[in-house]
């Protein structure tokens, strides 16, 4: 169904939030965030304006030698939080980032291509900003929501600038697809031949039939088996997986389509169940089914620095990597029984070939990750548990409160000993996959999930997206003597002193970098005490593990600095928007002190 009134005349279609009050609320406050992550990533070098009543004032000069000042607080790790309404160009009030990247351009070192891309995203991350805060809800209200309804009601990545650029979605795409447009769907099937397909699943799911047999009635199923028997078609030389409706437009039907048409691709009706997408795109919670899979799929869109498609290889791999990385939790006591952590895992997939990309290393990556899915584990919790993303912690609502203060509030607890609980629930099976088996994931915000109590007080960790974001350490250690030649082929691997980064970069860096200034601003705690309890909850593991002595110094989290990763300078110095055979990677530009030296 359109998201839109389909007209026979010539009437266009306006969003309603594209109106001078909102464009300007959401313009502001993403100039603010532009300023404060280029500065961090020293793609510009604001400098003190020299006012001796606000040593908090900085000037960076532009193309045109005009005088651009803003006040700004600094913070761990190098980092900036700058003030929106102080921004101003030569005396007066700037709100504008599209101006901004015009006149700043050179002083940015942008190309001609770069910045014309750069323009495209900054102004379609601010549409979706600006549909963001037309349905806003307070922290109150968005604390009493479900897991998959607070997904859409996040404003996306905190670090990258350009966090809903979604190049290849039209506007009416974005109004259909985007996580905030909160519109469940049912998704169609198709049927692929196993001459292009390839299923994978771990123990339980290890054929097809018993993953559909969860996953679709038996009427669906009975009904997908008689478009193909009516074809002339053998149901069992036949893959079955959904595929989103976008993907099979734009994507699939022009360039599946010799497989179409001979029939070793064959589209089928949707299921009767409703999902619901979530903030990476691709994936799907089933609303109407809460006890069956999460789905991802592959889609061609491009938005926070890649395609978001599969990769074939590591599709084929996830149920292995699963199995794998649940084995480790299953036969560890502390991380089993003391910890509780939640490993989300990707526990069947299908794997669709393309008949002749496939077979060319040298095409752009997004053309190898165009047709597949994978199931993953739905978050299944007891009575009294409740979910919601780390991300979500750094959501402040229209009138200016911060959703962890509304659950600070709701816990009874004082800040402090709230944070405690916060950090204790979601360092310990990090630090502990790190130190005893030199494996870490990605515990950004959106793959970090915090599991709460009936008081909203933190009490353990849930986490997903491994065969995407989990990576060993390219020192042997013997705890991986035992891992299966597919997990090691697939798991990227990284010496010791950078493997620390998926932890400083994902969880420390790429949250608690906004969640400290927001605790001091509304729970009235020193940055000093919010990470002095984070070093604190280190050394309290160690202490607990003091066999491990040598690992800590291998996988040193308290070294005085660390490496400064940097999102949005891969963007704009990079790779900018070229093709490459090969997926990108974070630039890494000189270093940072570590607060938690």
């Amino acid at each position: 169904m359109p998201s839109f009134p389909v007209t026979h005349d010539s009437a266009l279609f306006s969003p309603p939030e594209l109106n001078p009050a909102a464009w300007t609320r959401a313009s502001v406050r993403l100039l603010a965030k532009t300023l404060g992550e280029f500065a961090y990533e020293e793609i510009v070098e604001p400098v003190p304006a020299g006012d001796p009543g606000n040593p908090d004032r900085y000037v960076l000069r532009l193309d045109d030698g005009s005088a651009l000042h803003f006040t700004a607080r600094r913070g761990a790790y190098g980092s900036w939080r700058v003030s929106a309404e102080t921004i101003t160009l030569d005396g007066e009030a700037l709100t504008d980032p599209l101006d901004f990247l015009a006149r700043g351009r050179r002083l940015l070192g942008l190309d001609g291509a770069t910045l014309g891309h750069l323009i495209r995203e900054l102004s379609t991350t601010l549409a979706a900003d600006a549909r963001l805060d037309r349905t806003a809800l307070t922290a109150a209200r968005l604390a009493d929501l479900g897991y998959a309804e607070l997904e859409g009601h996040q404003t996306g990545h905190p670090w990258l600038v350009l966090n809903k650029g979604r190049i290849g979605f039209s506007a009416g795409d974005a109004a259909r697809w985007a996580p905030e447009a909160r519109r469940a769907t049912r998704l169609p099937w198709i049927a692929v031949s196993t001459d292009l397909a390839s299923y994978r699943g771990v123990p339980g799911l290890d054929t097809p039939d018993r993953l559909y047999a969860r996953e679709l009635d038996a009427e669906v199923l009975d009904t997908f088996h008689a478009v193909l028997r009516a074809r002339g078609l053998d149901p069992g030389t036949y893959l079955l997986l959904p595929v989103h409706p976008w993907q099979w437009d734009e994507i699939l039907l022009p360039l599946y389509a010799p497989a179409i048409a001979a029939g070793a691709v064959v589209p089928l009706p949707a299921d009767g169940d409703l999902r619901m997408p979530q903030q990476s795109i691709r994936t799907f919670l089933n609303t109407s089914r809460p006890d069956r899979h999460t789905v991802k799929l592959p889609l061609s869109v491009l938005n926070t620095l890649v395609w978001r498609g599969l990769p074939t290889e590591r599709t084929l791999a996830a149920p292995a990597v699963t199995s794998w990385v649940h084995g480790l939790r299953d036969a560890d006591p502390f991380l089993r029984d003391e910890c509780g952590v939640i490993l989300l895992g990707e526990v069947a997939s299908v794997t669709v070939e393309h008949p002749l990309y496939d077979r060319l290393p040298e095409v752009p990556y997004q053309y190898k990750e165009l047709l597949g899915a994978i199931w993953r584990e739905p978050l299944r919790l007891p009575p009294g548990e409740r979910a919601r993303t780390l991300a979500s912690l750094l959501h402040t609502d229209p009138h200016g409160r911060a959703f962890v203060a509304e659950l600070v509030e709701r816990s009874g607890l004082a800040p402090l000993a709230w944070l405690q609980r916060l950090f204790a629930s979601l360092l310990p099976p990090l630090l502990h996959f790190l130190y005893r088996y030199g494996t870490v994931f990605s515990p950004h915000g959106e793959n970090a999930i915090v599991v709460y109590d009936e008081q909203d007080v933190p009490v353990r960790l849930a986490i997903k997206d491994f065969v995407d974001d989990v990576n060993i350490s390219a020192r042997p250690l013997p705890e991986h003597d035992a891992m299966p030649d597919d997990v090691r082929s697939v798991l990227l691997t990284e010496e010791p002193d950078f493997l620390t980064q998926f932890i400083h970069s994902g969880l420390f860096v790429g949250v608690f970098r906004y969640l400290a200034p927001l605790c001091e601003e509304q729970l009235a705690v020193p940055p000093s005490e919010f990470w002095a309890l984070v070093r604190a909850e280190i050394l309290r593991h160690q202490a607990r593990f003091p066999e491990l002595k040598e690992r800590f110094e291998l996988f040193d989290l308290l070294t005085p600095r660390i490496e400064r990763l940097c999102l949005n300078r891969n963007r704009l110095h990079l790779d900018g928007y070229r093709d490459r055979p090969d997926r990108p990677h974070a630039a890494v530009h000189g270093t940072v002190p570590n607060p938690l030296a």
